[in-house]
């Protein structure tokens, strides 16, 4: 049994057109799709931490590209996203739960990145990470056994390496657009970040034989080549602009790009950025490792800090705390 998405109460208004993902069909070429769009919700991951601007855009990037794939998986549990290389950018983490709660990550060397900048004031991904991986997994629980999917880093940007995943590992007929930038600036002055992912699929099972049937105006019919590349066209067509435009809502965008084959939606899942870090979780992840090698993470001889990568807050303990989590006496270590 499916668990109903467990969000605050403003996030079920509605009428809401931001944070969230839009699925649709067209119709004319029997192609499922996904339209999503974040505002606050990657604007609060992006301002968690001080990420220079190249490192922010690829995060939105990858945020809204795992809410896009996250989406078209059915499960109970965590969706994750992640890419890792050996250059100035070694990991990007995005991930985002069947309940709607995402939250993102990236970790970067900043001198190697500086360099990188000084000489390539926008570089493509295989040289921001230098070579490396992209890998999907999708978590349901101890109970369960974890589906992975990893493929090579290729192409100037991620949506290049997702096609190429889609292309080597699941074999479906994949076209996917990304787009993440600042929207001018909210009401605090600093700069509004927004996302936006456009996803078209043709499933094995749509494919027809190399004579497709025609639709009664005469053109191709569902699961043709020519309606395959015609949808591709359409989608490649949207703009940054459009995709990031917070006035175009998502059923205005879609009918934009799609109505001439006519786009059927569905109900939207809705997104925001919460990180599931706790002071219980942090607790279980503790007690999991040696007591030595716990004492050994201390910066100073009063507490042990534990700081979130995701959402940067941070639990402290105190060594009476870290003996009660261990079952130990003050005498024992």
């Amino acid at each position: 049994m499916s668990s109903k998405p467990k969000l605050s109460p403003e996030f079920l208004v509605e009428g809401r057109t931001d944070d969230l993902v839009q699925p649709f069909q067209i119709d004319r070429q029997g192609l499922r799709g996904r339209l999503v769009r974040l505002g606050a919700t990657v604007d609060a991951v992006l301002h968690r931490h001080a990420y220079p601007e190249p490192v922010a855009r690829l995060l939105g990037e990858a945020l809204v590209l795992a809410a896009c794939l996250a989406s078209s998986v059915k499960y109970e549990g965590v969706f994750t996203l992640q890419a890792r290389g050996d250059g100035a950018l070694s990991l990007l983490v995005a991930d985002v739960t069947s309940e709607g709660a995402m939250r993102g990550y990236a970790g970067y060397d900043a001198e190697a990145l500086t360099a990188l900048l000084a000489q390539d004031p926008q570089p493509t991904v295989a040289r921001l990470f230098g070579g490396g991986y992209l890998a999907f997994t999708v978590d349901q629980g101890d109970d369960t056994q974890r589906y992975q999917g990893i493929v090579e880093l290729q192409g100037a940007t991620l949506a290049e390496s997702v096609h190429h995943y889609f292309r080597q590992s699941e074999q479906i007929d994949t076209a996917i657009k990304l787009a993440c930038g600042p929207a001018g600036a909210g009401a605090d002055g600093r700069l509004a970040w927004r996302a936006g992912a456009l996803m078209v699929q043709r499933l094995p099972e749509q494919r027809l034989p190399e004579q497709p049937p025609l639709d009664v105006e005469g053109e191709p019919g569902p699961g043709s080549e020519e309606g395959w590349r015609r949808a591709v066209i359409l989608l490649g067509s949207a703009t940054a602009a459009e995709m990031l435009d917070p006035r175009l809502t998502p059923r205005e965008l879609l009918f934009r790009l799609f109505h001439e084959d006519g786009v059927r939606v569905y109900r939207p899942r809705f997104l925001e950025e919460r990180c599931r870090c706790g002071r219980g979780r942090v607790e279980k992840v503790l007690a999991s490792l040696p007591r030595e090698e716990v004492e050994s993470l201390r910066e100073d001889d009063e507490r042990l800090v534990v700081t979130c990568q995701f959402c940067n807050r941070s639990e402290s303990f105190t060594d009476a705390e870290l003996d009660r989590l261990y079952g130990e006496s003050p005498a024992t270590h």
